[in-house]
């Protein structure tokens, strides 16, 4: 079950696991853009197959652009998006 606090430290994990950025994934703001920081198109698709296998989703076709993978902030508002309301609720210990 997933809080949404907990949903960039997800993400920076996953980054700092699999992307060697310019810069330090855990010092970048939520708004950097990853691909100025070198982010690689090839390198999304490995951070889109995490991404779906640790949230447990599915990021449907037409929310795969560019922009999506351009910050922490744009991915983590997405997977907010698409992580079951009663995983947050229940996650968080409102039932």
């Amino acid at each position: 079950m997933w809080k949404k606090a907990n949903i960039n430290q997800t993400l920076r994990s996953i980054l700092s696991e699999r992307v060697h950025l310019e810069m330090p994934v855990d010092r970048m703001r939520d708004d950097d853009d990853l691909y100025a920081a070198g982010l690689s198109s090839l390198v999304t698709v490995h951070i889109l197959l995490a991404v779906e296998d640790e949230f447990g989703i599915e990021i449907p076709d037409e929310m795969l652009t560019r922009q999506l993978f351009q910050s922490i902030g744009n991915l983590s508002r997405t997977i907010a998006e698409l992580v079951p309301a009663d995983a947050i609720e229940r996650a968080s210990g409102v039932a």
